[in-house]
């Protein structure tokens, strides 16, 4: 989707931020050079939306070769140069751990972010693990993360992933607190069918993920996540923009009173 059409869609729509998908088929990715990103970054800004995060697809715990490990130092060193340019405060990343041993997927995926920690926190933007694949629950994401011990690196909560791995909201939200940087709120019908729904059309148990973010007094973000690219016959995302940030107003609402 063209940014323009990202940025009236969210204005219009009334959404304060926008994670951007920095794949090479997107107008926004690490191979886009400085005149883009100052205009894609003027852009938001005249509309009054922020760039929240660019979402990357670094697998850090999966294994690599020596070029491997080049090129991933290489992928992280350039998101977070690409975030940075932007104004976001966030860079996204996948474990990508596949069947490796936990141990020794945790260990290498520890390595590699507190590799690039220093520099992220050079360009004031936190490296974000999402809870997904090979590390779906709150649990498998702080094994890595917390050993880290950085506060430029920190855990993204895709509520999705760890509710299909059977994990309640409470103990995700537990796991995670002391490294959360943003929450990624989706729907869907069930834990056998994953096509996204509009919000609170599904089974996803997003008023339990709310209130324990709003007992725990938690201010961050909420992004809403609506991956019709893996998923054609889902239901066109502009006509439920509106509709998906008012239920997540009173969500937000009902946990509070």
């Amino acid at each position: 989707m063209p940014v323009g059409e990202v940025v009236q869609l969210a204005a219009g729509a009334g959404f304060d931020g926008v994670e951007l998908r920095a794949h090479p088929e997107e107008e926004v990715h690490p191979r886009v050079g400085l005149r883009e990103r100052s205009a894609v970054r003027e852009q938001f800004a005249d509309a009054g939306v922020s760039i929240l995060a660019v979402s990357g697809y670094a697998r850090v715990a999966a294994a690599h070769d020596e070029r491997g490990e080049e090129e991933l130092a290489a992928e992280l060193t350039e998101l977070v140069v690409l975030a940075s340019d932007l104004g976001a405060k966030f860079v996204r990343v996948f474990p990508g751990g596949g069947d490796r041993p936990a141990e020794e997927a945790d260990a290498e995926a520890a390595r590699h972010l507190a590799a690039v920690a220093p520099f992220a926190a050079e360009r004031d933007v936190r490296v974000l693990l999402e809870t997904h694949d090979s590390h779906p629950r709150g649990a498998d994401a702080a094994r890595i993360v917390g050993p880290v011990g950085h506060r430029h690196i920190g855990a993204l909560w895709d509520v999705l992933h760890p509710w299909l791995g059977g994990e309640a909201p409470v103990d995700t939200f537990a796991a995670l607190a002391p490294y959360l940087g943003f929450v990624q709120v989706k729907d869907v019908a069930s834990a056998e069918d994953t096509t996204p729904l509009p919000l609170g059309a599904g089974t996803v148990p997003l008023a339990d993920c709310v209130g324990a973010l709003t007992r725990a007094q938690w201010d961050g973000w909420l992004c809403w996540e609506y991956e019709k690219r893996w998923y054609p016959r889902a239901a066109d995302l502009p006509g439920l923009l509106s509709a998906g940030r008012e239920h997540l107003e009173r969500l937000v609402a009902s946990a509070a009173s």
